[in-house]
């Protein structure tokens, strides 16, 4: 049996190498025989820009959004402390000042 990972695309096992590289004769992926670790992050809550959110974090609102059964607009600009990240759909869960306890989604919001 070959000592190489199988291909990440199809799961052929009849992968060789190519200098650094791995390659799939079925598929023709190629990929980094130094990159065959899994993504240990595939779980992670990312913000708009695409970088890591953890708990305790302090964000900025990147977009108006409306609240939902109010009058109030959560606006551009406004910074959020202490988030804490759920399960879900709205994956971030704060405490705005002026309006209270709200759940939002982190493509909303930027890392401060």
């Amino acid at each position: 049996m070959s000592e190489f990972p199988a291909c990440p695309e199809c799961q052929s096992s009849y992968t060789y190498p190519d200098g650094t590289m791995l390659v799939c004769p079925e598929c023709a992926h190629e990929w980094s025989a130094t990159d065959n670790a899994p993504d240990d992050d595939a779980g992670s809550v990312r913000d708009a820009n695409g970088n890591p959110l953890v708990d305790g974090d302090t964000v900025t609102v990147i977009k108006d959004l409306k609240v939902k059964g109010s009058s109030a607009v959560v606006k551009v600009g406004t910074r959020v402390k202490s988030i804490r990240l759920v399960e879900g759909d709205h994956d971030i869960d704060c405490r705005i000042d002026g309006i209270g306890a709200m759940k939002l989604k982190s493509q909303f919001v930027k890392k401060a």
